[in-house]
């Protein structure tokens, strides 16, 4: 077996154990947003994309877009904002979403009717 190809199945399979590891917090809320943290094994934190963080030195995860945050393996319902990092932790990534937030209904194509 190529020790390239050994490598990258050892490093997928620490990923996957990773992202089984992420916690989310309960949701809270005020009177415009609920809101939730996730904690990110510190591991996994190692593994994201330097792009990902902010430029300066802090070891702090820039803001996240929608995508980049599911890229990293964190699974949310739809509507939640990476809004804030917690520059003392960051490994934990703070998400709000309007509390009145309704995800847009599924628009599903039925099959044609055969005759």
């Amino acid at each position: 077996m190529d020790a390239n190809l050994a490598g990258n199945k050892e490093a997928n399979r620490k990923l996957e154990e990773y992202i089984e590891k992420i916690h989310y917090s309960d949701r809270y809320s005020d009177d415009e947003y609920e809101y939730r943290h996730v904690i990110i094994p510190k591991q996994l934190l190692k593994m994201i994309p330097k792009q990902f963080f902010n430029p300066d030195d802090t070891g702090t995860l820039r803001l996240l877009a929608e995508p980049e945050w599911r890229g990293i393996g964190i699974t949310q319902s739809l509507g939640w904002e990476h809004y804030e990092v917690h520059a003392p932790e960051p490994h934990v990534l703070l998400f709000r979403r309007p509390k009145d937030f309704v995800a847009p209904p599924q628009h599903t194509k039925l099959a044609p009717r055969r005759k």
